[in-house]
């Protein structure tokens, strides 16, 4: 998987007007691979949580791992929330180096990845 792959925002109904006013989300969901450990899946959600005191542009983050009692998670375990103000905070994230070590550290142990951007309403 290339990293363009992993940190490129969805650009299918990009709001760039009036209505783009509201915070821009960044949710991110991973499939870990079958054989990666506890032990790297644990440093994986702890470098993810260390972003937002390296990159002044996250103005919020969350997450957790899935507990639907519905199956439709499709293997995907992990969801992250990255809040940026407006979409030049994510323009700032992406390239940073913390997130590109983040990225390197990552890639060997996922399988897929789901990211979907929107402006919150």
């Amino acid at each position: 998987m290339s990293l363009f792959a992993l940190t490129s925002p969805c650009v299918a109904g990009d709001d760039e007007g009036p209505a783009a006013a509201g915070p821009y989300r960044h949710v991110v969901c991973f499939k870990f691979k079958d054989d990666a450990t506890p032990e790297q899946i644990t440093a994986i959600e702890k470098a993810f949580g260390e972003l937002p005191s390296k990159i002044d542009t996250i103005v919020d983050y969350e997450w957790g791992t899935n507990v639907s009692p519905e199956d439709h998670a499709q293997g995907f375990t992990h969801c992250f929330i990255v809040t940026f103000a407006d979409k030049k905070g994510l323009e700032v994230y992406i390239p940073h180096e913390a997130h590109k070590a983040f990225v390197d550290r990552l890639l060997p142990i996922l399988d897929k990845v789901f990211v979907i951007d929107f402006v919150a309403k």
